[in-house]
């Protein structure tokens, strides 16, 4: 015997709502789609009147010389470093003070968060003399912690935020039976407590990894040796004087943003999870 499943009546709402859904995700796919475009295109058809057509010929010589002459695989291999050390470094120290800010009682606990999350509100252009005076006495200038170091700091009071608010919404009874049965505080946080917040971790992931990997201001102060540079300021010196081939420059700026839609596309249901049960809980 079969079983007939009830399925919800096409109505005119739903319909027009999927076309309303499908025009928002054509306009946000569209720049994506035109840059991919761009990086096949000669100077001829950009500033021609094939701007926003398909190229009359796909030019794959454009990401050829991107890597080769535009050197866009040393610089893509410098902000792949900086931004996963910046991740790895920035998750770990905000989850652990998060940890021993909601967690462990103590009278400051209140202050210190507080403190930590004033960091929000530095502006990054605030801090750029300072740290650039900082770096230059202990000779920093020009290597991957003048980077690492300030995208780390900039980092932790978001993560602080976003930990400490997933924290409290976890029970406390589960560490305490664990802490009954021998476990240290150590391995309470790291086999407990880690495994529960993997969702706050990958949120705080991705708006850390957003903020390093497409940081400027920075790179272009603190970095003026070519074998430092990142992603950004690779694809800003292939920028002519006279004249300049914006094919591999768009090519250039493909590559810069594959692996934020691939970041995304992985860590995307944790960051849904994450959303949901600060929702429910909250």
């Amino acid at each position: 015997m079969k079983i007939i499943k009830n399925k919800k009546p096409i109505t005119l709402g739903g319909v027009l709502l999927q076309i309303a859904l499908i025009i928002i995700a054509f306009i946000q796919l569209y720049p994506f789609i035109w840059l991919l475009l761009f990086s096949f295109k000669s100077n001829g058809e950009i500033f021609g009147s094939n701007v926003v057509g398909l190229p009359n010929e796909f030019l794959w010589e454009n990401y050829q010389k991107a890597f080769t002459n535009g050197k866009v695989g040393l610089y893509f291999f410098n902000s792949a470093l900086v931004t996963v050390v910046t991740i790895a470094i920035s998750s770990l120290v905000a989850a652990m003070a998060s940890y021993g800010i909601v967690r462990m009682k103590w009278k400051l606990s209140r202050f210190t968060l507080i403190l930590f999350l004033m960091g929000l509100m530095i502006p990054i252009h605030a801090a750029l003399l300072p740290l650039f005076m900082f770096f230059s006495k202990i000779k920093q200038l020009n290597s991957y912690w003048s980077l690492i170091l300030p995208y780390v700091g900039f980092a932790i009071p978001m993560a602080i935020y976003v930990f400490s608010g997933f924290l409290k919404d976890i029970p406390k009874e589960m560490e305490e039976s664990a802490l009954l049965d021998g476990c240290s505080i150590y391995n309470s946080f790291f086999r407990i407590i880690l495994p529960l917040i993997k969702p706050a971790i990958a949120t705080v992931a991705i708006f850390t990894f957003l903020s390093s990997w497409n940081e400027l201001m920075f790179a272009v102060t603190f970095i003026s040796k070519e074998k430092f540079r990142t992603l950004t300021v690779g694809i800003q010196q292939m920028v002519g004087q006279y004249t300049t081939s914006w094919g591999p420059i768009g090519a250039g700026l493909v590559i810069a943003t594959i692996p934020t839609l691939l970041i995304y596309c992985l860590l995307s249901n944790q960051v849904q999870k994450s959303l949901i049960t600060g929702a429910v809980k909250g």
